[in-house]
């Protein structure tokens, strides 16, 4: 490599739409279909995302943090009751910094959100006979002026099927300007709309976090295993503070784009 283009490589990045090219994000990284898809339905699904080889080096590597962390699994985002969870997994792995390098993800991400940064990297595992959760929307009040503030992925490490805890939404509902609650007696009970998000393991799942949805029980007798990694607005606060949890061995490796992304 050339002084020159060492040079380029660590040179500051100043705007999203630098981090996203540096990060080979172009015009045609995904076809106009797929953003008519997240306009309208709210979601896109993007099957083959995460190759054989990654997706085991996810699976060994979460199975390895439960184990290790235990009870304190999923502390530092305050954790969710009835489900297994992993949080800060940026600083946990090189295996989960690749995540921040998906052209397809950040793409779609930036169609949604416009100028954004990372929110956070979790791990939810539906255990058998868990998983249930009542409709919401990830931002706590609905937009009334069109600007979208958070947009989230979810990482199948398994299977989602419609017996396993797979996420039920309901499409369109990220513009309805209404929260489940506002016109649901029962935010927990099935909704007349709503769908299944099914899928192969290896697929990711971006949905504009302001979509009705919500886990389902899982009526299996294994675990339901996926990732989210959510982006928000960059004037709104983390939903994990990046710069404040950032280890230096992590920092080092980062990209500058990716050090943009995650606004450390």
């Amino acid at each position: 490599m050339s002084t020159q283009t060492l040079a380029a490589a660590d040179a500051a990045v100043t705007s999203t739409d630098q981090a996203l090219a540096d990060l080979g994000v172009t015009a045609d990284t995904l076809p106009p279909q797929a953003y008519r898809q997240l306009d309208e339905q709210g979601f896109l699904a993007l099957p083959g995302v995460i190759d054989p080889a990654w997706l085991d080096e996810l699976r060994a590597r979460t199975d390895e943090l439960l184990a290790f962390e235990g009870g304190s699994a999923g502390h530092e985002v305050g954790g969710q009751t009835g489900v297994d969870m992993l949080a800060d997994l940026l600083n946990k792995g090189e295996v989960f910094e690749r995540m921040l390098r998906t052209p397809q993800v950040l793409a779609a991400v930036q169609h949604v959100l416009g100028d954004f940064r990372v929110n956070s990297l979790n791990y939810r595992a539906a255990p058998p006979g868990s998983g249930n959760q009542g409709l919401h929307s990830d931002c706590g009040n609905p937009t009334d002026d069109g600007r979208y503030r958070i947009c989230n992925s979810i990482w199948l490490l398994d299977d989602f099927t419609d017996h396993n805890g797979s996420t039920r939404y309901v499409a369109g509902t990220h513009t309805a300007g209404k929260l489940p609650a506002d016109v649901m007696d029962d935010v927990l009970a099935p909704h007349p709309d709503q769908q299944l998000l099914t899928g192969t393991a290896g697929t990711v799942v971006i949905f504009n976090a302001h979509l009705w949805h919500g886990g389902t029980q899982n009526a299996t007798d294994t675990a339901r295993r996926g990732m989210t990694l959510s982006f928000t607005q960059r004037d709104l606060p983390q939903q994990l503070d990046q710069a404040a949890h950032i280890r230096k061995r992590v920092y080092d490796r980062l990209s500058p784009a990716e050090r943009y992304l995650l606004d450390v």
